[in-house]
């Protein structure tokens, strides 16, 4: 009978993840080749994969994804640097939370693909405009982490640093540094959050990128073009989130174990 929660063994974690892409291989050979799709709905999967290799050949594939990284490097660098310090204030100061607070909140429940065009209007459609609207993308929810982490610490630690006679800038010091490892993990949502809108915004006038790729292989109805494109972006997605993840496991090694032993199951009497 199967255990709620039962841990699996890693060799079976890794035949199940293949067994499972290998059964979407097949269905999507299957459905390619049916007749039951219309034209270019779903391309042979041996044409996408031959039309990957001319990305990565004929297409600057590398060029693409780095210019697509850059900008949303640029646009994690300003949130980060707005949200953090803005975040911590809300959560140590109630007055500059419910003064802040009713200006973001409505933001996080927002349409944000919605004000592309009001960022073309403000900002043209250069790379201010495409930058500008990864901030406005990401910057929400990373203010909303930073601010229930900073609520999470513990009074105790405070009450402690108080004793010693510690001041309010070592105060805020020592909530940032024991807020900082949950939000750092919240880094990985962010840069998928950045992946996400970084395709619709490089839509508009760009010169290079990975969304500007795909609709330039859009345009001239080459559907396994587009599809090589957006397995690029998922494997270049999941490359960055895998040095985020090797990242945190080494800066904040007590978190791994820690989330270990939450998940560990409870013996039953």
């Amino acid at each position: 009978m199967a255990t709620i929660r039962q841990p699996i063994a890693r060799p079976t974690r890794i035949a199940l993840g293949v067994t499972a892409w290998g059964l979407v291989l097949a269905a999507w050979f299957a459905l390619s080749h049916s007749g039951l799709l219309p034209p270019f709905a779903l391309p042979d999967p041996m044409g996408v994969a031959k039309a990957f290799f001319s990305l990565w050949t004929e297409y600057d594939l590398a060029g693409n994804v780095f210019m697509s990284w850059w900008r949303i490097a640029q646009a994690f660098v300003v949130s980060a640097v707005v949200a953090i310090p803005l975040g911590l204030a809300m959560g140590a100061f109630p007055a500059v939370f419910h003064f802040v607070n009713p200006l973001v909140a409505p933001m996080r429940s927002m349409p944000i693909t919605a004000f592309l065009p009001a960022f073309m209007a403000l900002f043209g459609m250069d790379e201010t405009m495409k930058v500008g609207f990864l901030v406005f993308g990401m910057i929400f929810y990373l203010l909303a982490v930073v601010v229930e982490e900073v609520n999470k610490v513990d009074e105790a630690l405070l009450e402690t640093a108080y004793t010693l006679g510690a001041g309010l800038p070592q105060a805020l010091w020592l909530m940032f540094r024991a807020s900082f490892p949950g939000v750092f993990g919240s880094f990985r949502i962010l840069y998928d959050i950045g992946w996400t809108y970084v395709i619709l915004a490089e839509m508009v006038n760009a010169r290079k990128g990975v969304g500007y790729m795909i609709e330039a292989a859009r345009k001239v109805l080459d559907f396994e073009r587009v599809y090589a494109g957006i397995i690029a972006i998922g494997v270049a997605a999941f490359l960055f989130r895998w040095l985020l993840t090797a990242a945190e496991h080494w800066m904040f090694p007590w978190r791994r174990v820690s989330q270990a032993r939450q998940k560990a199951p409870v013996p039953v009497k």
